[in-house]
């Protein structure tokens, strides 16, 4: 199956709402869990966090990737420079490795009937094309590392090494047993500079 990829722009909300589903993706997340401090997530499940991304999404820029099967939305997967999830800033086992300027592929969602057919790692590269075409390095991604055999799909929102290291990603560092910080570096695209005519 051929998929494609768009950035969730406010035009294309409804398609996030019919993915996501009632429950926000997971528990009311609606993908706000990078985004704000443990209490407010806490305090805004459901409706409130729906609200606050939907005011993200209207703000912009583009805060993730949409894939499509044809014409239904199938995944999510968020990516965004490093210094837009708050979490990442507080966190002991994602701390940053060096002061250079990352973005970061921090959640997926994929519906049920779509998983386990190469997606994620489809979302990935494609995460990995549009953080680039924004002038991103360096990519990273965190996903986690099963203990043993596989695990439910509500634990692994934040991806599975294999799928990070089949799109080309390196373990950077590994400050968890089950928490491997994944960097990938690229090229920036370069962009062309307007001259205002003589």
């Amino acid at each position: 199956m051929r998929f494609t990829f768009r950035p969730l722009t406010p035009d294309r909300w409804r398609d996030l709402e019919a993915l996501f589903g009632q429950r926000g993706a997971c528990g009311g997340c609606w993908c706000m869990w990078w985004r704000v401090r443990a209490t407010e997530f806490n305090k805004n499940k459901g409706d409130r966090n729906r609200a606050a991304f939907r005011a993200v999404v209207a703000a912009g820029p583009p805060p993730g990737l949409l894939a499509y099967a044809g014409a239904a939305p199938v995944g999510w997967c968020a990516v965004a420079p490093r210094q837009t999830y708050v979490r990442l800033a507080t966190s002991r086992v994602l701390a940053p490795l060096d002061a250079q300027p990352v973005w970061s592929i921090t959640c997926f969602f994929i519906a049920a009937t779509w998983r386990r057919k190469g997606l994620s790692t489809a979302l990935i590269r494609a995460a990995v094309t549009f953080a680039r075409s924004h002038g991103a390095k360096i990519i990273e991604g965190y996903p986690v590392e099963p203990r043993r055999g596989a695990i439910p799909a509500a634990f692994a929102w934040t991806g599975l090494p294999r799928a990070f290291e089949k799109a080309g990603f390196q373990e950077a560092t590994r400050r968890s047993p089950t928490r491997p910080i994944m960097r990938k570096s690229v090229r920036p695209v370069a962009r062309a500079i307007s001259t205002p005519p003589n």
